[in-house]
């Protein structure tokens, strides 16, 4: 029988951590973002060495299981650093870092990694007969990608870059594993005093649908928005 009394009560402690999971998923699409665009611009555009080593990366951050992962930088990495440290004579203690900067760096590295593929697929979609154009009016390539190829790829992209949102989200989960206080993490150490684990999962459950069913409103608006502005602006071209 469930225990109602701590289903409500572990429900709000773990609605307290839904900031730190949000933070986790903020962090790691900001930090994403960028290295994403530009690896799926090397592997467009097939630019020596770089193309291969983003396909290398790439290849490995999505082979590669993301525990396996969470274990090498949250125990393997502090320790070489430690070492490399006490070689070069530098004097600080990496094991006193917050373990969340470990979870910045393996959802960050994962999620560059999925928003390259998005990104790059989405750029494809542009007919590069577009950038040609700007390039004989005398736009640069900056402009011309800042001004005309982004604003389309981002369109193509929304509903892609949400689902990778999504799944960032429920991945976070995983960030208990270096002991950072999710919403995961609180309802386990809550339901190992009385072994209440079926009502910790339930609230688990609720919070993260709850979560992803917001975030995915969300994109819903942005994408309907960039429709309709991308319809007037046809409209106003036409006339």
């Amino acid at each position: 029988m469930l225990n109602i009394s701590f289903l409500v009560h572990t429900f709000a402690l773990s609605l307290s951590a839904v900031p730190v999971t949000l933070k986790i998923t903020l962090v790691s699409l900001t930090a994403g973002l960028i290295p994403g665009f530009f690896t799926a611009l090397a592997r467009i555009y097939r630019i020596r060495v770089l193309s291969g080593l983003s396909a290398v990366f790439v290849s490995f951050i999505r082979g590669t299981p993301m525990v396996l992962q969470i274990l090498a930088a949250y125990s393997l990495l502090p320790s070489i650093l430690h070492v490399l440290f006490l070689r070069a004579g530098i004097k600080a203690d990496i094991f006193a870092l917050n373990p969340v900067w470990y979870a910045y760096l393996v959802f960050s590295l994962n999620t560059t990694a999925i928003l390259s593929e998005v990104l790059r697929s989405a750029l494809l979609t542009v007919h590069k007969g577009q950038l040609e154009a700007a390039l004989t009016i005398g736009l640069t390539a900056g402009q011309a990608y800042r001004r005309i190829i982004i604003p389309q790829a981002l369109t193509a992209a929304l509903p892609n870059i949400c689902t990778a949102t999504v799944n960032l989200i429920k991945n976070t989960s995983l960030a208990f594993m270096m002991t950072v206080k999710d919403i995961t993490a609180v309802a386990n150490i809550e339901a190992a005093y009385g072994y209440n684990y079926i009502e910790a999962y339930l609230d688990i459950f609720v919070i993260y649908i709850i979560v992803c069913v917001i975030v995915q409103k969300l994109f819903a608006a942005m994408e309907k928005r960039l429709n309709r502005y991308r319809q007037t602006g046809v409209s106003n071209a036409g006339s």
